[in-house]
């Protein structure tokens, strides 16, 4: 019982917290002068890692194996490597580009993993025989580290889609301010290639193509090397998944649901990889790729377990709220 009310209580804490951290990202993405909100909402982030982090140390004690058992504990776990990956920009550089995308990610996972929609997941439960096994935690929290960084870089790739293809694109307008050029600090790198450009003799581009192109290049090799991680963790996942597979069911590979669009998923970010080696298909064609892998992803990691099929259906639940 005192397990249970302290998970309740960290979970909501850290639901209200990153609720609080995207109001305030809202609010500086308004008013770009208050400085010490955007400050706030990086306190916040980390006082939601530590709730999650409390969460899952408290669910593991109590139920005594890692909490990778059900939905609702992977989402939990999902929003979790949200916030490592939400850390990565800061090892080299202050300003935080991808603070856009994983902040209003573990939102909606932590928003969906508190709701009433999976009620029935919130108390721990014995693990069913196909899960008492050593390989739950390396298995099952690579492919979920695998996911969420995937998840990251083919957003990084649908911004890239959506800068090329948008009209109007301006970045230095009086009259109307760019939300996402606010939103990835695009006025500091402006300002940044402006005063470099300053010191070159060389003529440049014209500010909105030059800028542009600056700009797709940075996403593209963000995203090129968050996917690249997601892509090792997915394959060392994989392989996990199949020695466990073997042990449990006596074959390496079952074509299951699961296992099937995993494999598809592994497929399309390696068509991705391979399509980087092409300069024809680097850039736009490669950020196209990584687009269609972001629904392939959700496929395999929430479609399946809608529909309940499979070997994996110890994963499924029902939309039953309360």
């Amino acid at each position: 019982m005192l397990f249970a009310t302290l998970e309740h209580i960290l979970t909501h804490i850290s639901f209200s917290t990153i609720s609080i951290v995207i109001t305030i990202h809202l609010i500086t993405l308004l008013v770009r002068e208050l400085g010490r909100l955007r400050d706030s909402s990086e306190k916040g982030m980390i006082v939601t890692f530590f709730s999650i982090t409390g969460f899952l140390v408290s669910r593991w004690v109590s139920s005594g194996h890692f909490p990778l058992s059900n939905l609702y504990e992977s989402l939990i776990f999902l929003s979790w490597a949200l916030y490592i990956l939400h850390t990565i920009p800061k090892i080299q550089n202050s300003k935080n580009d991808l603070s856009t995308i994983t902040t209003p990610s573990t939102i909606l996972t932590q928003g969906f993993a508190t709701s009433g929609l999976l009620t029935e997941m919130h108390q721990s439960t014995i693990l069913v025989p196909a899960l008492q096994s050593q390989w739950l935690m390396m298995h099952v929290s690579m492919m979920l580290l695998s996911y969420a960084t995937l998840l990251c870089g083919s957003l990084l790739s649908a911004a890239i889609l959506i800068i090329r293809f948008r009209n109007n694109f301006h970045f230095f307008s009086k009259k109307k301010k760019n939300v996402l050029n606010k939103t990835f600090f695009f006025s500091e790198i402006a300002f940044f290639y402006a005063k470099r450009s300053a010191l070159k003799s060389a003529p440049v581009p014209s500010f909105p193509n030059y800028y542009k192109y600056q700009l797709t290049e940075r996403l593209d090799s963000w995203s090129y090397r968050i996917i690249s991680l997601g892509f090792t963790l997915l394959t060392i996942g994989i392989l996990c998944g199949a020695v466990w597979a073997n042990e449990a069911w006596g074959s390496y590979w079952n074509w299951d649901p699961k296992e099937t669009w995993a494999f598809i998923t592994w497929t399309i970010f390696a068509i991705y990889l391979h399509s980087r080696t092409n300069p024809n298909w680097k850039g736009t064609n490669s950020a196209l790729i990584a687009s269609i892998g972001f629904l392939i992803i959700w496929i395999c990691y929430f479609g399946i377990n809608l529909l309940g099929i499979g070997l994996h259906s110890y994963g499924s639940f029902t939309l039953t709220p309360k």
